[in-house]
């Protein structure tokens, strides 16, 4: 019954040693020329100006949040859509329910103004 595994052990034996091998071939033949400018920090597409306590606006996390969450709920409705008609009527009433939910949570984000940028 284990010889049965043996493609697979196998498989995961070589993927590791060749992760392996790259990054040990990347550390010895890689350049190795740190200078200022690349040792400097370097954070969101610009250089650090202020201290690291500085305050962030909220609403970039709130979109970045909001974003997320409705991701997901679409990601979910892609497993439903492959099986569609095995679910029949009772299926369709249920994501129609999801989906409305998911239109109002929407509406909600968007009367209260979370999306706007100033």
């Amino acid at each position: 019954m284990l010889a049965e595994y043996l493609p697979t052990l196998l498989f995961l034996i070589v993927a590791t040693g060749i992760g392996i091998a790259l990054l040990i071939v990347g550390n010895v033949l890689g350049p190795k020329r740190p200078g200022a400018e690349k040792l400097s920090p370097y954070e969101c597409g610009f250089n650090a100006f202020e201290d690291a306590r500085m305050q962030f606006d909220v609403r970039y996390y709130l979109i970045a949040i909001q974003f997320i969450i409705f991701d997901l709920e679409i990601i979910f409705i892609v497993p439903w859509a492959t099986v569609f008609r095995d679910l029949g009527v009772v299926g369709l009433v249920e994501m129609a329910i999801f989906a409305g939910m998911l239109l109002l949570g929407f509406i909600y984000v968007w009367k209260r103004g979370a999306l706007e940028w100033e």
